[in-house]
C-alpha cells in the first residue's frame, strides 16, 4: 500500500522559515518533519511514498538526490571515474520514493489526482507533510479493510488555542480551563483510500481534499478512525519549536521507530 504524502503547499504561516524552503523540510532535531512521517509509516511497513511537490519543489528533490552522501559516510573518486563508495548503510535502505511535481498553485485534490498514475489499482493512504501523531497506523489499516467503505480519514478532538471560562448569571467567573480539549472532531489527516475513491475527485476542477471527502460522506462511503492520542500539525513557529523541544527533551511521542529519544 502506496503513502502519498501532500508536499506541496506555500506554508504562509511560517513564512519566516518557508520564505527559505518549502516546510516538509524544516527540521525536527535534525531531519526534515517529512522524514518523521515517512519513518513512522515504514515502522509499520509501509515504505513505498509518493511525494506530490509544489513550492520550493525542487528543493525536495535535491534532499533525496543528495540523502546517500549526507547520511553515509563515503570515498570518492574525482575525475573521469567519479567514483563514490559508501561505507555504512542508513536505515532507510528501502525506501521507495517517488517524487511527482504537481504543480505550484494545485489543491490537495487535484495532488492526488495527478498522482494517479503512480499510485495503481491497490488502496492507498494520504496524509499532510506537516502533520505527526502516534497514531498505530497498522490498527488504522485493519480498520479501514473492515468497515468494507472507501474511504477513512483520522479524527482527532484538538486542544483548544483558549482557556475556557465559565460564568454564572452575575458573569462572575466560577472556574476556568487553560486550554481544554474539545469536543469536537477535526481531520487530522493519516487517510486510508480505496482505488475507487479516485474517482471522486473531478480531474477538471482544482478541488481541495476536504471537498472529496463531503462528497464521499453525502454517500456514505466516509468512516472516522477516532484517534485520542498525540497529534499536532504543524501550523506555526510555536508548534514548530514545541515538536523540537519534545525531540531534544527524549519525549517524542510520534517516534515509533524506536524508544522515545534522541538520534534517528
Amino acid at each position: 500500500m502506496k503513502v502519498v504524502i501532500l508536499a506541496g503547499g506555500y506554508g504562509t504561516r511560517l513564512r519566516e522559515e518557508t520564505e527559505y524552503r518549502p516546510k516538509p523540510l524544516l527540521n525536527i532535531g535534525s531531519h526534515p518533519i517529512m522524514w518523521h512521517i515517512m519513518k513512522n509509516y515504514a515502522h509499520f511497513g509501509f515504505n513505498e511514498f509518493i511525494i506530490c511537490l509544489g513550492y520550493k519543489g525542487e528543493m525536495i528533490k535535491e534532499y533525496f538526490l543528495n540523502y546517500e552522501a549526507m547520511n553515509n559516510d563515503f570515498t570518492i573518486n574525482l575525475g573521469r571515474r567519479n567514483e563514490i563508495i559508501y561505507h555504512s548503510a542508513h536505515e532507510e535502505q528501502n525506501f521507495q520514493i517517488t517524487l511527482a511535481d504537481t504543480g505550484i498553485d494545485s489543491q490537495t485534490a487535484h495532488r492526488v489526482k495527478l498522482v494517479e498514475q503512480y499510485i495503481g489499482d491497490e488502496p492507498f493512504m494520504v496524509t499532510y507533510g506537516d502533520g505527526l501523531s502516534n497514531l498505530d497506523i497498522g490498527e488504522l489499516v485493519a480498520f479501514h479493510k473492515n468497515h468494507g467503505k472507501l474511504a477513512t480519514v483520522t479524527s482527532v478532538r484538538p486542544i483548544s488555542r483558549y482557556g475556557t471560562l465559565t460564568l454564572d448569571a452575575q458573569s462572575r467567573v466560577t472556574s476556568f480551563r487553560e486550554k481544554p480539549q474539545l469536543n469536537d472532531w477535526v481531520n487530522a489527516g493519516f487517510m486510508v483510500f480505496q482505488r475507487e475513491a479516485l474517482d471522486y475527485i473531478d480531474p477538471h476542477t482544482n478541488e481541495e481534499l476536504p471537498d472529496t471527502l463531503e462528497k464521499l460522506a453525502t454517500d456514505l462511503e466516509l468512516v472516522a478512525y477516532k484517534h485520542d492520542g498525540f497529534f499536532l500539525g504543524m501550523d506555526t513557529h510555536k508548534e514548530h519549536q514545541y515538536l523540537n523541544d519534545l525531540w531534544k527533551q527524549g519525549n517524542a511521542p510520534w517516534k515509533a521507530w524506536e524508544s522515545n529519544g534522541h538520534g534517528g
